[in-house]
């Protein structure tokens, strides 16, 4: 007796891919679950079998076999907005800035080919901060990966305190057995200090940014020390929230204060890129009269005019790294909690 022809435009079964590969059903369920110790003559034979078929796995049935959501929470998370503030206006900052695009595109890079997909979710509030540790924890996401915008955030320690796998963009400000990834700071800043110096500058002011942040406060250091090498004791210094307002603003404040100066480390590129309108109003000639340098070589920096000298940050890889050590902790739950620190290149553009 003959099996009877499927029906055109029926949905392929595991029995299709079955007959197609030459095994049983129960075989096919197992490699298409990923589970382990099966012939590996065998798991290509069903793997051509399902491309053959055009079987689609049913992510339901799967979850309960792999007891996997098969989804990671790609959090953006923040701190010290009340109850009752414009929750609108954090998701509109989040957007305005390219690194967060960034990120998302290394995060999907990352897990797409790897059959994951992430959940955006923001955490301004303490409400929705629960909101986040409680979707984890039900196992609506297999994790979470933690992008934090603020100093005081208690999102990355209720995650890391919860027993929760997660993966932090940056060392937390405050101490979490939470894996991160990172980037020499420090190092970054001292290449856009030599670079100044290499030009001849030598009245030399920074937009640093928020001091209340590791990340201002190390690019800030870094810059410090290497002026402080070649003989700059004492460098201008205005603090700026990474927002190209706030860069206008403090190149506003720079000018004011210091009219000689001929060159300008912003901490970050949009921060620079609000410098440079500011400079340009006052009649200053980027990189003639000042030079100018950012930080993040995000995709303002090449837009901007004149193109933006700038220190890498190789945010898609880094967040790809962050999904890496993820889905590590997922296979392997006893893993302790590792850093990764990433090296900064300086990209020598038209501003400095």
């Amino acid at each position: 007796m003959t099996d009877a022809p499927r029906p055109a435009g029926a949905i392929p079964t595991l029995e299709d891919v079955a007959r197609a590969a030459g095994v049983s059903r129960a075989t096919v369920s197992r490699v298409v679950n990923g589970v382990r110790n099966v012939d590996p003559a065998i798991q290509e034979a069903v793997r051509q079998a399902v491309s053959v078929t055009g079987y689609e796995p049913n992510r339901a049935a799967r979850s309960l076999v792999t007891r996997r959501a098969e989804t990671i929470a790609l959090v953006v998370s923040g701190a010290g907005i009340e109850e009752d503030a414009d929750e609108g206006s954090f998701t509109a900052r989040v957007f305005a800035d390219p690194f967060f695009g960034r990120v998302v595109t290394g995060v999907v890079n990352y897990l797409r080919p790897r059959g994951m997909h992430p959940v955006l979710m923001f955490a301004e509030t303490s409400r929705a901060r629960d909101e986040v540790v409680s979707y984890v924890r039900q196992g609506s996401a297999d994790g979470a990966l933690i992008v934090s915008t603020h100093a005081q955030d208690p999102l990355p320690a209720l995650i890391a305190d919860a027993g929760l796998p997660a993966v932090l963009y940056a060392r937390p400000a405050r101490p979490a057995r939470i894996s991160h990834v990172d980037l020499d700071h420090r190092e970054g800043a001292r290449l856009a200090a030599a670079h100044l110096l290499a030009r001849g500058c030598r009245r030399v002011a920074t937009i640093s940014g928020p001091m209340d942040l590791p990340v201002g406060q190390e690019r800030l250091a870094g810059f410090r020390d290497t002026m402080a090498q070649h003989g700059h004791e004492e460098v201008a210094v205005a603090e700026g929230l990474f927002t190209q307002e706030s860069g206008e603003v403090a190149m506003e404040r720079l000018l004011a204060e210091h009219p000689d100066l001929d060159g300008v480390f912003a901490a970050n590129d949009l921060m620079a890129v609000g410098a440079c309108h500011v400079l340009r109003e006052h009649g200053r000639r980027v990189p003639d009269d000042v030079a100018l340098i950012g930080f993040d070589d995000s995709s303002v920096a090449a837009s901007c005019r004149p193109s933006l000298t700038t220190v890498r940050q190789p945010v898609e890889d880094m967040a790809a790294e962050m999904a890496r050590l993820l889905l590590d902790r997922l296979t392997a739950p006893d893993r302790p909690a590792t850093s990764v620190l990433f090296e900064p290149v300086l990209v020598v553009r038209n501003s400095a």
